[in-house]
């Protein structure tokens, strides 16, 4: 009998169902995209690292571990790393760069993509005899160097060998943020940056004998490693970090999915709904022939069903597609390279996903078959029964939708805490674009003004008359402006975060590794160069060794202790003084201070005191270039981090530190390009080892790398977007036999077809304002709400985009509106009343 009956609606069926395709689309690609990078990320688990083992410290290594290692070191390389100005003679182009200092046969595994490929064996025979260089491509393109030019690093000159297109482990990001230069470590100390006090990374790189437990062979060495501030970095270690990374960005991205696939949902339960109520007479005529309320349920149940699992074996192939596309959008952000299979777990998930979506949210109309009475047949196709009881059913329904929701928000993100909060946002999202046009419907109805023009009256009254759609395409269109909203705004305060403003004394300029033999000499070249110092600051470095006297060790035992392992891995760049700056405010306690005992009292910044789960008076042991020193919490800071300042978690006062190893950083404002590239060239040639952070190109930079990701969640916002103007086409053509009535009615009144026509385009222009201001509205709550809860920024969007985000919005609105219904204006009324009569 479902089969029987879907002859002639089948058209219907495969349209409304169309809603879901583009959700299950995007759910199967992303789902795909993560199986595939996850495995991806285990097969070349060795190329992310480029060894077996890599050991880092910002001092030089006093005892190397190979003998404690044994027979099972195959090879190892040794690397200094840090940052530094280099500069390219012929053009005069001088940019900060990560020189990286190596000898060895390092990266072990991998593809180093070096242009000519010879330009790696030269590199490595090079040793004390050739200064050659390898560089990466970004920093070549940017000034427009080639091989065989020459390139200066502190006082040497190095002839550039080759082109760096590829460095294990790198991603196309990482080279944009900090373009590499290679060099031969046996230069090193020929180019006068290797200083005491410079901020310097030591690594060693080991290849080990095949099948070695890295991990088992580290594990007795590992509290020596802690006492000589050592971080072991192993292929299991950097597997897991990865993996961990970008699965956080896959659930997120299927999370979004899933978002566009409930607007689906929503539109098929308002096109069941639609065309529930154009089956009642058949129901009708069913239970006059002896079929039950439940018989007639299962009945388009099953045309629902099967309708469904067609949607979404469609949307699963066409996700499957995807798959292809989108390591091309990702490409800059992973670090290895991604071999697409077809992933029959996140097929079977996106078909198992849309069954399940489609009936549970099918079921809510589709349970009123069950109470059509066999009177029906009896009673005109415009009456309407009676109130009746709400279906106690109907709270099963929703109940199963909301456990089916929060499963799935648990299942990607693995916390219960998180799940709910997807959930509770999403309904709330939901029920506000709901409450809101269900609002506008009331109002209309109430105070519709009864004089002016036939058609604004007509267009507005349509929005709660019988079939209207205002809270179905409120709800799906609203809640696609939402997300396309919320990622503009969020973009801005990212950006936010770095103020660069064009006018003032703000610094721009930023110069740091100084040492303090040449402070006065590089405040002399500022002078020189007519720029001022707005600031500067002494730098010491050190980690944190023990808290309350327990080392380490203690809460690396157990984790529910609540400190976090980085606090003890991490190096910490502290400054001293007893007073706070202008980015900094009394939160708790007192400033820093240095008390009679000898100890000094310190001051932390807020949330990293909340994150330590500290306390007033608690002591922190610092190991300060191999020496202990005991310190005790006196108060916390709040620290404007969007200050351009040299801001500090931590704070010592004057006194303590003045005798330990420390640079300093000073801060101060160039007028343009030109006045920024004298002074590098000044800084290269009299004080190689000084470094320059130009910040206007940290923020183009940062715009960049926002721009791309932006690429990434637009391209899934547009899943949203599309399913909510598909289910707008969808819910407008379900209605289509409605409207013709309609339309009939009152052209047979003597209406025209223009005024008709600009009756629809009335409706719809209203329902597609209030979707988009909706979404906008929501949007600018949650982006107020992102800005001062988490970035802790003033919330200054830019209306512009907003709007016209709104009026294409309207217009797509209006245009498919009008495409969908011009099949209503060209049938004759006589043709609509011959129909009816039979």
């Amino acid at each position: 009998m479902a089969w029987r009956d879907s002859r002639r609606s089948r058209g219907r069926l495969l349209l409304f169902l169309s809603a879901i395709v583009l959700g299950i689309a995007a759910l199967v690609a992303i789902n795909g995209f993560g199986d595939n990078l996850a495995r991806s990320i285990d097969e070349q688990a060795r190329e992310l690292v480029g060894a077996d083992l890599v050991l880092s410290a910002p001092q030089p290594f006093t005892a190397p571990l190979s003998p404690a290692l044994g027979r099972r070191v195959r090879a190892r390389s040794e690397e200094v790393a840090f940052a530094s100005l280099v500069q390219f003679p012929r053009g005069e182009g001088v940019r900060l760069a990560q020189v990286r200092a190596l000898t060895g046969g390092f990266p072990y595994y991998g593809d180093w993509l070096v242009e000519p490929r010879e330009a790696v064996a030269a590199f490595r025979r090079a040793g004390s005899e050739q200064r050659l260089a390898l560089v990466d491509d970004a920093l070549l393109l940017q000034f427009n160097a080639r091989v065989g030019d020459s390139i200066k690093v502190g006082r040497l000159r190095f002839l550039i060998a080759g082109r760096v297109t590829k460095t294990p482990g790198q991603s196309g990001l990482n080279a944009a943020l900090a373009p590499t230069v290679f060099i031969p470590r046996s230069w090193l100390a020929a180019t006068g940056l290797q200083q005491r006090g410079s901020r310097l990374q030591y690594r060693q790189y080991f290849q080990l004998s095949a099948g070695t437990p890295v991990d088992r062979l580290l594990r007795p060495l590992q509290s020596r490693l802690d006492e000589a501030g050592i971080d072991a970095d192993t292929v299991s270690d950097r597997q897991r970090q990865t993996g961990r990374a970008f699965g956080d960005l896959t659930r997120f991205l299927s999370l979004v999915a899933f978002v566009a696939l409930l607007l689906g949902c929503v539109g098929v339960a308002s096109a069941v709904n639609l065309y529930v109520r154009d089956k009642i007479a058949a129901v009708a005529v069913l239970r006059c022939l002896g079929a039950s309320g439940r018989q007639a349920l299962l009945i388009y149940l099953l045309q629902t069903a099967v309708m469904g699992l067609l949607g979404a074996a469609l949307g699963a192939a066409l996700g499957t597609g995807l798959q292809w596309l989108l390591p091309r959008l990702l490409a800059d952000f992973l670090p290895v390279g991604i071999r697409i299979t077809v992933s029959w777990p996140a097929v079977l998930q996106g078909l198992l996903s849309g069954l399940l979506v489609a009936v549970l949210f099918a079921l809510l109309p589709l349970l009123a078959i069950r109470r059509v009475s066999p009177l029906r047949t009896l009673r005109g196709p415009v009456e309407e029964e009676g109130r009746r009881a709400p279906d106690p059913l109907w709270l099963g329904v929703y109940g199963l939708i909301g456990l089916l929701l929060l499963g799935f928000a648990y299942w990607q993100t693995r916390e219960i805490k998180l799940a709910l909060g997807f959930v509770g946002g999403l309904l709330l999202a939901f029920g506000a674009l709901a409450g809101l046009a269900a609002a506008l419907r009331y109002l209309v109805r109430r105070h519709l003004p009864t004089g002016g023009s036939f058609v604004l009256r007509q267009g507005l009254a349509n929005l709660y008359r019988p079939n209207n759609q205002t809270i179905t395409l409120t709800v799906a269109v609203g809640l696609g402006v939402l997300l396309l909203a919320v990622l503009f705004l969020l973009q801005g305060l990212l950006l936010g975060r770095v103020e660069l403003a064009g006018g003032g004394r703000q610094p721009n300029l930023v110069l740091f590794d100084i040492q303090p033999g040449q402070r006065a000499g590089v405040q002399a070249l500022l002078r020189e160069q007519r720029l001022p110092v707005l600031q500067q600051v002494p730098v010491v470095t050190m980690r944190l060794q023990a808290i309350n006297h327990r080392p380490a060790s203690f809460y690396q035992q157990d984790s529910s202790r609540g400190v976090p392992r980085w606090a003890f891995r991490r190096e910490y760049r502290v400054t001293y003084r007893n007073t706070l700056i202008s980015s900094e405010k009394l939160a708790a306690g007192r400033p820093p201070t240095l008390e009679a005992d000898g100890r000094p009292r310190i001051s932390l910044e807020e949330g990293f005191f909340r994150r330590l789960k500290l306390q007033l008076g608690d002591t922190l042991t610092f190991n300060v270039q191999g020496l202990p020193l005991e310190t005790i919490v006196s108060g916390t800071r709040t620290v404007d981090w969007t200050r351009v300042q040299t801001n500090f978690i931590v704070l010592f006062p004057a006194g303590v530190l003045e005798p330990a190893p420390q640079f300093y950083v000073l801060m101060s404002r160039v007028p343009d390009n030109a006045a920024l590239g004298a002074v590098q060239r000044a800084l290269v040639q009299r004080f190689p080892n000084v470094s320059a952070i130009d910040l206007a190109l940290i923020l183009r930079t940062v715009d960049d790398i926002l721009d791309r990701i932006a690429v990434v969640i637009r391209f899934m916002a547009f899943f949203s977007m599309g399913t909510g103007l598909l289910v707008l086409a969808s819910a407008v053509v379900v209605s289509r036999y409605q409207r013709a009535r309609e339309s009939v009615l009152l052209r047979t009144l003597g209406a025209a077809r223009r005024q008709v026509l600009l009756i629809t385009l009335v409706e719809y222009a209203v329902l597609g304002w209030l979707a988009a201001l909706t979404g906008l509205l929501l949007a600018g709550v949650a982006g107020w709400a992102l800005a001062y809860w988490v970035f802790e920024v003033p919330f200054r969007p830019d209306p512009l985009p907003l709007l016209a985000l709104a009026l294409t919005t309207t217009l797509l609105t209006v245009i498919i509106g009008l495409l969908n219904s011009r099949a209503v204006l060209t049938r004759p009324p006589l043709e609509v009343l011959r129909s009816e009569a039979v």
